[in-house]
């Protein structure tokens, strides 16, 4: 009797253990929590703690707290002057209003799907009335901010704040931008080709100065030259002649070293003869030149 007793406690003690395990729940400060009742929201819980449900009657959903993106596939489209662009932008929202979210997207995934519609209709709508220029440089942050605000008025809806809307890119098409491209590239070409033929006009320019200011240099230098060299060779003669007339005989010896020297060179042919017969080293065997008997 005892046992069965103790056996009916143990399972009742279970059993309180598991519905008590059942009752309790964690909601973590990164995220919001929604309690269920047969599918319907009884209350929203978005503050971190420990909190309490019926058992096998409500169950809890999870929403998360924090800033979440959504990457929107890259879309083409046409600005307001005609010209063609490929848009990539993405978002981030807040859920705010958990209630109103599940009621309207059940889930994140549903979330991202609905707020991906409205972020590319946005975008579409607000660059579609801009210039080509303004999306890619004169007006950007402003188009981004008119396409997050009017996200944000239709995410309300579904209990979504929006952080903000970026443009991640917005360029030509492929083919446009190769054609564009090549287009820079030809009129790069055209002015490289310019640049190089003015380069080797002033080239040539200067070249031919600098020949024309060379001969010039040269001419003149020559010109000095031969002037230093006609006053030398004439104060030369002058000397000679100079001391030709004070002294004769020592002009004639000075001569004939000079002959000898010139005629008896290294490598040069050598002449055999007699000093006595030869009138040509008249100094060698007299030293005053066969004068001094005369």
């Amino acid at each position: 009797m005892k046992t069965g007793l103790f056996g009916f406690v143990g399972v009742l003690v279970a059993a309180v253990l598991v519905a008590a395990a059942g009752a309790a729940y964690i909601v973590s400060p990164t995220n919001q929590a929604l309690v269920l009742q047969f599918g319907q929201v009884k209350r929203a819980v978005v503050q971190p703690g420990l909190y309490f449900k019926i058992p096998f009657i409500q169950n809890v959903e999870y929403l998360d707290k924090r800033i979440l993106d959504i990457d929107l596939e890259p879309q083409e489209l046409i600005a307001s002057d005609k010209k063609r662009l490929v848009v990539d932008a993405f978002a981030r929202y807040r859920i705010v209003d958990p209630v109103q979210f599940y009621q309207g997207v059940r889930t994140i995934q549903g979330g991202n799907q609905r707020l991906n519609t409205f972020v590319s209709s946005a975008v579409r709508a607000v660059l579609a009335d801009a210039t080509f220029f303004a999306v890619v440089r004169d007006d950007r942050s402003g188009l981004m901010e008119k396409i997050r605000a009017q996200v944000d008025h239709e995410a309300k809806g579904i209990g979504v704040d929006i952080v903000d809307v970026k443009i991640r890119r917005a360029d030509l098409p492929q083919k446009n931008s190769e054609a564009v491209f090549q287009r820079m590239q030809t009129e790069r070409q055209r002015e490289a080709t310019e640049l190089r033929a003015k380069g080797s006009e002033e080239s040539q320019r200067i070249k031919a100065k600098a020949d024309a200011e060379k001969e010039i240099l040269l001419a003149e230098a020559s010109r000095d030259a031969e002037r230093a060299r006609g006053s030398g060779d004439a104060e030369r003669i002058k000397v000679f002649a100079e001391a030709f007339g004070k002294d004769p005989d020592f002009f004639a010896f000075y001569r004939s070293m000079q002959a000898y020297e010139a005629a008896m060179r290294a490598g040069d042919t050598r002449v055999l003869m007699s000093p006595q017969s030869s009138d040509f080293f008249r100094y060698l065997t007299d030293p005053s030149g066969g004068k001094a008997g005369k």
